[in-house]
């Protein structure tokens, strides 16, 4: 008699996020306020407006932006909130981060939309393989939203997991 074989990884209730699909879409383009202050010290709220009204926010369309400022200056709330009003209707999102910090904040910003309820009770496994780069905070954030009410999480592939939570066993 032939003997069949089973895929108990296909077949199994583990289910399996992969963090990559989180990775941000579109190219990360930058504004540096440091172009924008006088004596590279200040930032003059009239010369400021003049400048964000002549730039061409159309260059951000379907890009995200990462608004900082390289230079150690003391630049007020309301310029970050000017700039984001500008270019708010362009860049499909804005950050308040150097351009290497963008991708980690986007990763918290969409783990952050995530409904933790949808995965209530289940066997999660969160995919350790990925052609994008994910950043540890992406774990560490996954972990702590999905702990409560998962019934256990583990790290790796279906096939070979690192276990980091289980659930404890209530009597009932």
């Amino acid at each position: 008699m032939e003997e069949v074989l089973v895929n108990r990884v296909a077949n199994s209730v583990l289910v399996t996020i992969n963090l990559e699909s989180f990775y941000p879409e579109g190219e990360v383009m930058s504004f540096d306020l440091k172009d924008h202050l006088f004596m590279g010290l200040i930032l003059k709220e009239k010369e400021f407006r003049e400048a964000l009204q002549a730039h061409d926010w159309s260059r951000y369309t379907g890009k995200n932006l990462a608004v900082f400022c390289s230079e150690d200056a003391i630049i007020p709330m309301w310029a970050y909130m000017l700039v984001a009003s500008y270019a708010g209707a362009y860049a499909r999102d804005i950050v308040l981060a150097k351009p290497e910090q963008f991708v980690e904040l986007a990763y918290l910003k969409k783990l952050a939309a995530i409904d933790p309820n949808d995965f209530a009770g289940k066997r999660l496994v969160i995919k350790g393989c990925s052609d994008k780069p994910v950043p540890a905070s992406a774990y560490l954030e996954i972990t702590r939203l999905l702990q409560p009410v998962a019934r256990s999480i583990m790290f790796g592939e279906p096939c070979s997991t690192v276990p980091v939570y289980k659930k404890a066993k209530t009597a009932e």
